[in-house]
């Protein structure tokens, strides 16, 4: 019988009751069952599939799913007479933070209770059993919309100690999207409060649990042991560059391809262009499962995955980051290799400010992948090579980059800025610029106070991003860069003969030296002259009549061009 592709499933026995498209991943219960890891943490990107796993693993151990061989006499588990006999013998609590994206502690804290309570409802019969002393027959009782967060943060272990009482045997915890909740609270302003809380819950339910006996909690990033898993000690954490389950989340390229040609495709290359180049330890060639489905559905290459996420707190990092690190990702983008060290504990409170957070955040998303890293002894830490993960999340990065100029009437007036530098036409490019400016300063610095030096830096690397969106297919953009006796800030290179060459200079207005911003247009392209920016494109043939160079002073928000 010919099987169907489903798009979005996340549960186990759906899929195979319905004879949906499904690769084999039985393989991870094995691996994490003999691992005898008593809590691991594993982290993935988003879409990923560690929700599906989540729920083949509750209906493989829970007792709920006793006798429901037929979920998994097809796949390889199977194979072993151990584990036939292990399947629904364990009480499984099973949780999800998958859907919180709340904008304050208050309605966050509200969706955790609301899921604790659901929890108990669930189990309303031990209520009826014997197993419940007086006081915890009112504990259970008193947890409900109303409890307090003594009452809260430890649902989740008085519940494991009920079911070892009802059924003879410890709990299994799954805690899915564990912390979906944190990256809104860093991104929303209520990162200490939800901390707080957190800390309480999981110490209760991960350490101090002796009826617990397997856990397993899953996310996109580590989050800092201090921040909320400092008595976690025995926590085993998987990352993406652990070795652990590489093939267990995502499709290998085999994978992929038998899938191809059991549903007609051809297009191999293609497909390898867009969505491989996943890298979880040393397994290589991991494709994004979410994006592939897709496509065996449409047969259209598209940003499927891209497009399932605002990517709220990527695209807030990168748009208010240093302009080193906007440097950096117009070195990305262009397909270079990054060299950097990560720490893949994500420290919420210096993301601001550290690239090397900002990095990791970003290698931990699967937007970045490793092509090669060693072990520096000199300096004790790794050093790694990283580039854009493929095609797709190129084009993601390039959407989101525009985005940044899509405000209300932003768009058509960058759009019209472009235009008007492509004819040389200073007048409107004057006009059009301030208005973009204008519009667009605050978004591109962190500081709560922006100095007037601080954000003409911030502007015009976010704005060099955008033009490399935009002018991609005309231009070789580049900021910041060693050319003739200094370091000129933006040059673009014309990639056809018929396009004239640039150089852009900007420069904050000195009250002290300058009068006018007219003086500090004139420094600007001074400075352009004395340094010899156009020495790089001069030695590649481009005429000097083919050079363009302006001078973009600023006061504040207000910007003066000159040529």
């Amino acid at each position: 019988m010919e099987r169907k592709i489903a798009i979005g499933i996340q549960s186990y026995d759906k899929i195979i009751e319905n004879n949906c498209f499904y690769v084999d991943k039985t393989a991870f219960i094995k691996e994490w069952w003999e691992s005898n890891d008593e809590v691991t943490l594993i982290t993935r990107p988003r879409r990923f599939g560690k929700t599906l796993t989540m729920s083949m693993v509750e209906q493989f151990f829970s007792v709920n799913y006793a006798g429901r061989s037929d979920l998994f006499d097809k796949q390889c588990i199977w194979k072993e007479e151990a584990y036939r006999k292990l399947q629904g013998t364990y009480p499984v609590i099973s949780l999800s933070f998958a859907n919180m994206k709340e904008k304050n502690y208050e309605e966050t804290r509200e969706k955790i209770i609301q899921i604790l309570v659901e929890l108990y409802a669930d189990y309303q019969f031990l209520l009826d059993s014997d197993v419940l002393a007086d006081s915890e027959i009112e504990y259970f009782k008193s947890v409900s919309y109303q409890m307090n967060d003594a009452v809260a943060t430890q649902a989740i272990y008085n519940m494991a100690k009920y079911l070892y009482r009802y059924y003879g045997k410890k709990a299994i915890v799954l805690l899915d999207e564990y912390d979906t909740p944190m990256q809104e609270a860093y991104v929303n302003g209520y990162w200490e409060k939800l901390t707080t809380f957190m800390r309480s819950l999981f110490n209760a339910a991960f350490k101090t649990n002796p009826y617990l006996e397997r856990g397993i909690m899953t996310g996109i990033t580590r989050v800092s042991k201090e921040s909320i898993f400092s008595d976690l000690n025995h926590l085993k954490v998987v990352t993406t560059t652990s070795n652990e389950y590489a093939d267990c989340f995502g499709f290998t390229e085999e994978e992929v391809f038998v899938a191809m040609d059991e549903f007609g495709y051809e297009n191999k290359s293609d497909i390898k262009l867009w969505y491989d180049g996943f890298v979880f330890g040393k397994k290589r060639d991991i494709y994004n499962p979410w994006s592939i489905i897709n496509f065996l559905d449409t047969g259209v290459f598209a940003t499927y995955w891209a497009n399932t996420s605002s990517n709220s707190l990527v695209g807030k990092l990168l748009r208010e980051a240093t302009p080193d690190i906007k440097t950096d990702m117009e070195d990305l983008l262009k397909g270079k290799i990054l060299y950097t060290q990560i720490d893949e504990q994500i420290v919420y409170s210096q993301l601001d400010a550290n690239a090397k957070s900002i990095w990791s955040l970003l290698l931990a998303s699967g937007y970045l992948k490793v092509e090669r890293y060693e072990f520096n002894l000199r300096k004790r830490k790794a050093e790694y090579e990283l580039s854009l993960t493929n095609m797709e999340v190129q084009f993601m990065f390039e959407d989101m980059i525009a985005q940044w100029f899509s405000g209300r009437n932003t768009q058509y007036v960058y759009n019209n800025f472009i235009k008007a530098l492509l004819l040389n036409d200073v007048e409107a490019m004057n006009e059009y610029m301030n208005r973009v400016a204008l519009a667009t300063f605050s978004s591109f610095d962190t500081g709560t106070q922006p100095s007037e030096d601080a954000e003409p830096e911030r502007f015009y690397h976010g704005f060099v991003l955008g033009m490399m969106v935009e002018l991609r297919n005309r231009y070789c953009i580049t900021s910041n860069r060693e050319s003739g006796f200094g370091r000129y800030d933006i040059v673009l290179e014309p990639l056809h003969v018929e396009d004239d060459a640039m150089i852009i200079e900007f420069k904050v207005c000195n009250k002290k030296k300058e009068n006018s911003l007219e003086d500090t247009v004139r420094n600007a392209l001074k400075q352009i002259e004395d340094k010899k920016y156009d020495i790089q494109l001069l030695t590649k043939g481009i005429s000097s009549e083919r050079i363009r160079k302006y001078g973009f002073a600023f006061r504040g928000k207000e910007v003066l061009i000159g040529c």
